[in-house]
């Protein structure tokens, strides 16, 4: 009788030992789903291909090299802030190249007033007038507001190079962006090298930029904050549809950003 007890307690524990087991997977399960739902995968959209160039243009504000009259010229004309301008006051497009070291971006405004009220140029940067380049290296999407997920260089009008970093403040970044603008009447042409990183960079430290490779994709949009003496800006002009009440997502979500792919 006394072994008879013994073998039920045994089965008991054991039984009880298999279901916590069970449950316990359970519970891992739940927790890695809601982590793959928690992440999605960005959907590509406004999906471009970019033409290598064999000579890297020379960062002049020229437009005269050669590649740039084998690409072609994509529009800034979706509204993200303020009122729809009028073509007086403001009128934008850019063309894109690559080699392996950089991006290469030349941008085309139109705009009769040119701004910039902070010389600080940590100081409410985006109140002046600038263009803001956003680069998602590994085309990953998701959020980058205070991290290196992805990046929003902001180019003020005197080539100073601002983003947040992941302390929540303004940093120069400006040996990530060569520019140079050049002004003919309300006509400017700002041409850009951009060096890419990755979301493994670290202020401070020494980091490798991302060599750039054929059929690479990358998030990637392009912006015009245009103020014309105003304390804020008034219009926010990019390349990207952004869905939705609230289009001034580019400096926090990358999902927004569109696609673009390297070809030779």
């Amino acid at each position: 009788m006394k072994k008879l007890i013994i073998l039920l307690v045994l089965t008991l524990i054991i039984g009880c030992k298999n279901k916590n087991s069970h449950n316990s997977g359970k519970v891992i399960a739940d927790v890695n789903e809601k982590a793959a739902l928690k992440k999605q995968e960005k959907k590509d959209h406004q999906v471009r291909q970019i033409k290598k160039a064999e000579i890297a243009p020379n960062v002049d504000g020229k437009m005269d090299d050669p590649i740039w009259n084998e690409t072609k010229w994509y529009p800034m004309d979706q509204n993200w802030i303020g009122e729809f301008p009028d073509v007086k006051d403001f009128f934008g497009r850019y063309k894109m190249t690559w080699t392996p070291e950089a991006l290469y971006i030349l941008v085309e405004i139109k705009d009769d007033i040119l701004y910039d009220q902070y010389k600080d140029p940590l100081k409410l940067w985006w109140d002046d007038d600038c263009v803001e380049i956003f680069i998602d290296a590994d085309n990953s999407g998701g959020e980058h507001q205070f991290n290196n997920n992805a990046f929003a260089y902001h180019i003020a009008l005197d080539g100073n190079v601002i983003d947040l970093d992941s302390q929540k403040k303004p940093v120069l970044y400006n040996n990530h962006v060569k520019t140079r603008r050049i002004t003919n009447g309300d006509v400017s042409v700002w041409e850009f090298e951009l060096i890419v990183y990755d979301d493994s960079y670290q202020e401070g430290k020494t980091n490798d930029p991302v060599i750039l490779s054929k059929d690479q994709r990358l998030g990637f949009a392009i912006a015009y904050n245009d103020n014309d003496n105003s304390k804020e800006r008034e219009n926010f002009m990019g390349s990207v549809f952004v869905p939705g009440e609230d289009k001034n997502q580019g400096w926090i979500n990358a999902d927004i950003f569109g696609t673009i792919i390297l070809e030779e």
